[in-house]
């Protein structure tokens, strides 16, 4: 009885003390803001690269989730120029199938594009249409959006940055 007596008062004083230690101790959650986020720019090569696994990988990249310190309400997203656009893969039939929409604003202006031709035309459309319906919807997306540079070629104007070449 004396036993289980000493047992549980040092139970109960352990418990005390390793209250007052965690009372002492302060955990904080640390949110990334404008000053402390540190922005990367990245070359990523479309060349052989299926258009909605390589842009989602991108989309979350602009919007920051690949880092430590992401935060939902702040841009914390890196740079990334997409190279060699005209180049990219669309699997099954959707190079042949994949219908494009647009409005030029005036009744009857409705215009339609299949992926085919769309990718001869304009190729950096399809990847900027897939990456931005890939973001959020609101100021934050837009804000996420302008950081994102596509180039048909292999050649783009933003080798002053250093970027850093990323392999998906």
């Amino acid at each position: 009885m004396v036993l289980l007596r000493l047992i549980l008062k040092s139970a109960r004083g352990m418990a005390r003390h390793k209250k007052q230690i965690m009372s002492k101790l302060h955990f904080t959650t640390k949110h990334a803001n404008a000053a402390t986020v540190q922005r990367n720019w990245y070359v990523v090569d479309g060349t052989n690269q299926t258009v909605g696994r390589m842009c989602s990988r991108i989309a979350a990249i602009l919007r920051g989730k690949n880092k430590a310190y992401y935060t939902p309400h702040v841009d914390c997203g890196d740079f990334i120029i997409v190279t060699n656009v005209d180049k990219v893969k669309l699997t099954g039939n959707k190079m042949d199938e994949k219908v494009y929409d647009r409005y030029t604003g005036y009744p009857g202006g409705r215009r339609e594009e299949i992926a085919k031709d769309l990718l001869k035309r304009r190729p950096e459309v399809i990847i900027e249409r897939a990456v931005k319906g890939m973001l959020p919807k609101n100021r934050l997306g837009r804000q996420m959006y302008k950081k994102l540079f596509v180039y048909a070629g292999d050649q783009h104007p933003h080798t002053a940055q250093q970027p850093k070449e990323l392999k998906f």
